[in-house]
């Protein structure tokens, strides 16, 4: 994997205004990105733009535009899109690469920029290597006159990306009613349309700039459940800010998490002869999706945190349906990149088409109990190269065995180190879980000091 200094596993992220996302450096990642364009065969690039509801969005993305344009290449913006809206346009060739400026599922005050290729996927580690290598060079030498580049607006896409997203539901309707949760986000416009004709009552639908991802969407899913039993609905649907992934929740609020899609999903695509070699999911999907997928006959691919590594895994393997945990699935009949609205009309979809009981599916697929611990650490690097850490981790090793794991990885976003643990049964997990304790007593950082 590439050394990069600021892009992390989903673009360049840090508090808005501050630090690595300030208006000029917006500025100069539009610039990197058309060099690193143009050194790459693209003498006249066009460059699709899109951001989610932030207060932030417009400052960054015309930032980020002006970038561009400063170096020869035109800006489409489609204005406020979803992720996977700015990867749906570059699929119907719209241009020859794209840019979002979002923070994704992170608090209003944060927010990010990720580049894609003309493929309409996320562009791969060597890649943005390659973009920050401009980044920090020399980026004087720009045209002027006709060789600079242009700006305009084009919020017209909404309406081909919903009614392509409606082709995707086939027969769901019949499900019922339902809740959708839009996080405050980008995929406000784009859900008013796709559930147009649906008895479903929306929620998170009135972004103001600093609501996105405030006490809605897919982290905080109390919301949804609450709501789902209140209205007494079959089922409710959440976006995180950029709508590129979902999760769901059934009648009784019961989360329905990415390893359930794909394993529903798997068992559609497979009947339909669309399932490739089968189905990639992350390191931290639980170890139940691996016994539901083998008791069906169904290989699984493990692979990084991250839906670019998700892909090209599945690129690699010849598997056409990939994900994680979270909500990013990648079904790639359909899409190449996480598409929370598609993912979430395809899982209702095969669960018409296959007869499935949505309140069913949480009792038939348990997970097996896990634990997250966050550590807010102030040097990443440090904790991960820790003796006091490997030895804990050996410690929880060998405490589980067989019958459960342990994961260490740092977050790609924030200056967190995860710690996931995993075992068949709640006292396996306690006892490995309390290896960790003076790790976390020597490095974690309170938020609030």
């Amino acid at each position: 994997m590439s050394e990069r200094r600021y892009f992390g596993t989903d673009g360049v992220r840090d508090v808005a205004n501050r630090g690595a996302m300030t208006p000029e450096m917006a500025m100069r990642l539009g610039m990197a990105y058309v060099r690193f364009l143009k050194d790459n065969g693209v003498s006249s690039p066009r460059v699709v733009v899109g951001r989610d509801t932030r207060i932030s969005g417009q400052m960054l993305e015309l930032a980020l535009s002006a970038g561009v344009a400063s170096m020869g290449a035109s800006v489409i913006s489609l204005g406020v899109m979803p992720t996977p809206g700015v990867s749906f346009a570059l699929t119907q060739g719209m241009g020859d690469g794209g840019a979002v400026v979002s923070a994704s599922h992170n608090p209003a005050e944060y927010n990010g920029i990720k580049f894609f290729g003309t493929d309409g996927r996320k562009l791969p580690d060597e890649q943005e290597a390659a973009i920050e290598s401009y980044l920090e060079g020399d980026l004087e030498d720009r045209p002027v006159g006709v060789g600079m580049g242009s700006y305009r607006e084009d919020v017209t896409l909404v309406e081909g990306y919903a009614k392509w997203l409606v082709s995707c539901s086939g027969e769901a309707k019949p499900l019922g009613r339902g809740v959708i949760d839009c996080a405050n986000g980008a995929i406000c416009r784009v859900a008013s349309r796709v559930f147009d004709g649906w008895d479903v009552t929306f929620t998170g639908n009135a972004p103001d700039g600093n609501n996105i991802n405030d006490g809605c969407g897919v982290m905080h899913m109390e919301n949804l459940s609450r709501l789902v039993r209140e209205r007494k609905a079959r089922f409710g649907v959440a976006f995180d800010g950029d709508a590129d992934r979902t999760l769901l929740c059934d009648s009784k609020g019961r989360v329905i998490d990415g390893d359930l899609m794909l394993w529903v999903l798997a068992r559609w695509l497979r009947a339909r002869g669309q399932l490739g070699s089968g189905v990639v999911a992350t390191v931290m999907s639980n170890m139940v999706l691996d016994e539901k997928l083998r008791q069906e006959g169904i290989a699984l691919f493990r692979c990084p945190v991250g839906d670019r590594y998700v892909l090209e895994t599945m690129t690699r393997e010849g598997a056409m349906l990939g994900g994680e945990q979270s909500g990013h699935v990648i079904v790639s009949p359909w899409v190449v990149t996480g598409d929370g609205l598609c993912t979430a009309l395809l899982f209702l979809r095969a669960c018409v088409e296959m007869g499935e009981d949505l309140d069913s599916l949480c009792d038939r697929f348990k997970p097996y109990p896990q634990r997250l611990i966050n550590m807010r650490v102030r040097d990443k690097g440090e904790v991960l190269d820790s003796p006091l850490l490997r030895t804990a981790v050996s410690s929880a090793e060998e405490i589980l065995g067989s019958l459960g794991r342990v994961f260490v990885r740092p977050s790609g976003t924030e200056p967190l180190v995860r710690i996931l643990l995993e075992a068949r049964d709640e006292a396996l997990l306690e006892s490995s879980s309390q290896v960790f304790m003076g790790v976390l007593d020597r490095f974690h950082v309170s938020a609030h000091r």
